[in-house]
């Protein structure tokens, strides 16, 4: 025991802690290797090194201090051993255009492990102009009035004044510049119009979305030639020309790059023309359509254009009146009433110059077309249709549980009930938040492609949360079909968002995190293109940078993790307690990343489950900045704090169970025992999130059911009516009325508790109330007529047994 406590072994016991607190301090902040010579030249030192010793430590160490020497010493031959041992996956032209389509935004922020908040919560968070609300007020609500979803249910269209109505109105040309005749929206402004219109009807919001997003409008702006532009533009902004886009096959769904469509190249009157060849499916709006914007692979066997005899994919405009193409056919799907359709073409011949997208110059570039624009594109429709949905659902469940009453009391007042409510504002504050945040992203330039296959995803399973919580609460209102059900349709047609503009199975397993890590890390796009170059003075930047990122992003994680973010303190009041969480989260996600890079290598986008789960990481720290960005963008509002704060402890609660399957199922060399016992033990124990309380979602509900100015801002652009033949209108009414009843039900109840009245006779409560002078004659009459409202606001459809038989029931032509 003397031995031990001796002066050396003292010495020793606190020199030694203290070496290696520096070097973790050192590697937290990611020090170059110079600090690093010094602290291990220094420590060497101070344990009695020989000076030959630290000569030669200090020689190595300038190996990896000076760039040209590293470059031949160790970069070199690493390159060739990568080479050698095929370490690089093999990613063909039609992945790399995928991958490098589009943007890299504020996403690149989490695989960074040190996110800069300066950047996240600065992004524009955006209002419509006068202009944009003005149409959201007029045009729009003007069409959603023309129009009732059960009618186009039951007729499977839009009534005739309706089409007429949106072309006249420009409805399919708020993407189209004004000089050609279009409005020239935002994106803010299109994702608010579609939102909207969705709430009013599903079909109605599909049926402008589509000419909206990526299609031949979109395809012209970017890529057509001023021929094409001056042409179809002012004939698509005025409805003269309807659109549609064709890529979907029977053999290439969401792999979209498989697609058998083909045209040939051949000469007819000295001019280069295409046949065409193809058998698509799933085109919206395809049987009304006068011009199809359609992907096809193009070839030149005689080389007339003077390109390669494989020219690849390409985009034409086709009109739809052309000899060779086959429509007049629609599909079913979920019963929904817009145009789904299958459209074929055979031997259908066009001049290259009027109707390939680019004309000549355009041959063989539509893939890189189609994945751009569906970059900007699918940040910005089908997240809006979600969000439409989620605003409908929190307006009309708020009343419903409001109005509906059981034993004697809202059902908005039972905890059971409030549960699922809270969730459907608490999505519906979160979805708002992402939807406008997105938005800006799409409306300052950027094209953001992880970001909007992150919106995609989580939009739509989240929409398809909401709808299911709804149909739960609404009950045998929410399943009786008819022109006064408000959920059913929503419910019935999920599934379609689910699946269109690529699956989202594949979109969470395949691009979120497998697209991000090539495209938003800081050094691997560096590390692959120098690879496939063959740069040394390139790969020697990005390796040898990338490896004190790694080093540093471990201690952080262990830092942060240790201290639950403390070490590293965030400003902000409530919300700091956020971005600390962020901080360590994406510290954690960062490390691990690499870890899983290097582990899987090639076979990664094999490993679809850890991909999955590492996207949901990703996915949940970029909504939880659009809550808190939204929330201070708003004045950091105490009226909408609970909704804030349950969507953020929303966020971090799947964060944390995502990576609980990530350390679960990780298989890291050397590391898979330790990822997989204590560090995942570890964080059971030390959580990001643990769920939201019920004190804040009872908060939530009771908010739901009053009319103030919250609900309105939960709400805001969704569809409003006083239309009493519309569910929604009859509802609201009803709820409007319960909320302005409220203090002299009171009365009536206090009667009832203090015995002065009798509930025994409800028929002759009202009357009894008002006889003990418990209530006027006014306030009784008010109640009665509040209750009659209420009762006929929860009726359901019924139809005579002859009338419902009728129902039509078509015959499959194939």
């Amino acid at each position: 025991m003397k031995e031990f406590l001796s002066p050396e072994n003292v010495e020793l016991w606190v020199s030694v802690p203290g070496l290696l607190l520096a070097g973790f301090i050192i590697a937290y902040f990611g020090a170059p290797a110079i600090v690093w010579t010094a602290f291990l030249l220094v420590a060497m030192a101070g344990f009695g090194a020989s000076n030959t010793a630290l000569l030669i430590v200090g020689a190595v160490c300038l190996i990896f201090i000076l760039p040209p020497i590293r470059r031949i010493l160790l970069s070199k031959p690493l390159m060739n051993l990568i080479n050698k041992l095929g370490l690089l996956p093999a990613i063909s032209e039609t992945e790399k255009i995928a991958i490098d389509a589009g943007t890299v935004w504020v996403e690149k922020e989490f695989f960074t492990g040190k996110p800069n908040f300066n950047e996240l919560l600065s992004q524009p968070y955006e209002k419509l102009s006068e202009e944009e609300q003005a149409f959201v007020d007029g045009p729009c609500q003007e069409l959603c009035e023309m129009v009732h979803d059960w009618d186009i249910q039951c007729d499977g269209d839009l009534p005739p004044e309706a089409w007429d109505y949106i072309k006249k109105e420009g409805f399919f040309s708020f993407i189209i510049p004004k000089r050609y005749g279009g409005k020239e929206f935002s994106g803010l402004a299109v994702s608010s119009i579609v939102g909207k219109l969705t709430a009013a009807s599903g079909p109605l919001g599909t049926t402008v979305m589509v000419p909206n997003s990526l299609g031949p409008a979109e395809l012209l702006l970017h890529y057509g030639t001023e021929e094409q532009k001056n042409h179809y533009l002012p004939r698509l902004a005025d409805g003269r020309e309807i659109p549609c886009f064709a890529l979907t096959e029977p053999t290439a769904g969401s792999d979209a790059g498989s697609i058998t469509a083909n045209g040939v190249v051949f000469k007819k009157d000295g001019q280069p023309y295409v046949r065409l060849n193809f058998n698509k499916r799933y085109i919206t709006m395809a049987a009304v359509s006068t011009v199809m914007g359609l992907a096809f692979k193009l070839s030149d066997p005689e080389n007339i254009l003077g390109k390669a005899e494989d020219l690849g994919i390409t985009v034409a405009l086709v009109p739809s009146n052309s000899e060779g193409v086959t429509l007049g056919r629609r599909h079913d799907p979920m019963g929904a009433s817009f145009y789904n359709c299958p459209v074929n073409g055979k031997d259908v011949e066009l001049p290259i110059k009027d109707f390939i997208i680019g004309g000549e110059a355009g041959a063989g570039k539509g893939w890189r077309m189609l994945m751009d624009c569906l970059s900007a594109g699918r940040a910005v429709t089908l997240p809006a249709s979600s969000t439409g949905v989620a605003k409908l659902c929190y307006y009309s469940i708020g009343a419903y549980a409001k109005v509906r009453k059981q034993f004697g009391i809202s059902i908005g007042k039972f905890e059971g009930v409030q549960e699922p409510m809270s969730r459907i504002g608490g999505y519906t504050y979160l979805l708002e938040a992402a939807r406008v945040y997105t938005c800006g992203a799409v409306d300052k330039g950027e094209k953001p492609s992880v970001v909007s296959a992150i919106a995609k995803y989580h939009f739509t399973e989240i929409g398809r949360k909401i709808i299911n919580d709804a149909m739960d609460i609404s009950g045998g209102s929410g399943i009786s079909r008819g022109p006064h059900n408000i959920f059913a349709n929503h419910y019935i047609s999920t599934p379609i968002g689910i699946t269109v503009e690529g699956a989202n199975i594949l979109t969470r397993t395949m691009i979120v995190f497998g697209q991000g890590l090539i495209r938003c890390h800081p050094f691997v796009k560096g590390q692959v293109d120098a690879l496939e170059t063959g740069d040394v003075k390139g790969f020697d930047k990005a390796f040898w940078s990338h490896q004190k990122f790694v080093i540093r992003n471990i201690c952080r994680a262990v830092g942060l993790s240790l201290t639950r973010g403390h070490i590293a303190p965030q400003s902000g009041g409530f919300l700091a307690k956020y971005k600390r969480k962020i901080n360590w989260g994406s510290a954690v996600f960062a490390s691990l990343a690499d870890m899983i890079m290097v582990s899987y290598g090639g076979a990664l986008k094999r490993k679809e489950n850890i991909t999955g789960r590492m996207g949901d990481m990703l996915s949940w720290m970029y909504m939880a900045s659009c809550v808190m960005r939204r929330y201070e963008v708003e004045g950091q509002n105490v009226a909408h704090k609970d909704h804030a704060v349950w969507a953020l402890e929303y966020c971090m609660q799947q964060y944390q169970e995502a990576l609980q399957k990530v350390l679960q199922n990780v298989n890291v060399p050397g590391l898979t025992w330790l990822l997989r016992g204590p560090i995942r033990h570890f964080f059971r124990l030390n959580s990001f999130g643990n769920g939201v309380s019920d004190r804040t979602g009872q908060k939530i509900a009771e908010d739901m059911m009053k009319a103030d100015t919250t609900r309105d801002a939960m709400c805001i652009h969704t569809y409003e009516t006083e239309n009493d033949d519309k569910g929604i209108g009859r509802l609201n009414k009803a709820f409007l009325a319960e909320c302005s009843a409220g203090d002299a039900q009171k009365k009536v109840m206090d009667g009832v508790r203090k015995k002065v009245i009798n509930k025994d006779k409800p028929q002759d409560l009202l009357k009894a109330a008002q006889d003990k002078g418990l209530i006027s004659e006014t306030e009784a009459e008010m109640l009665a007529n509040t209750h009659k409202s209420s009762v006929n606001a929860i009726q359901v459809d019924a139809y005579k047994v002859e009338e419902y038989l009728k129902n039509k029931h078509p015959k499959a032509v194939n």
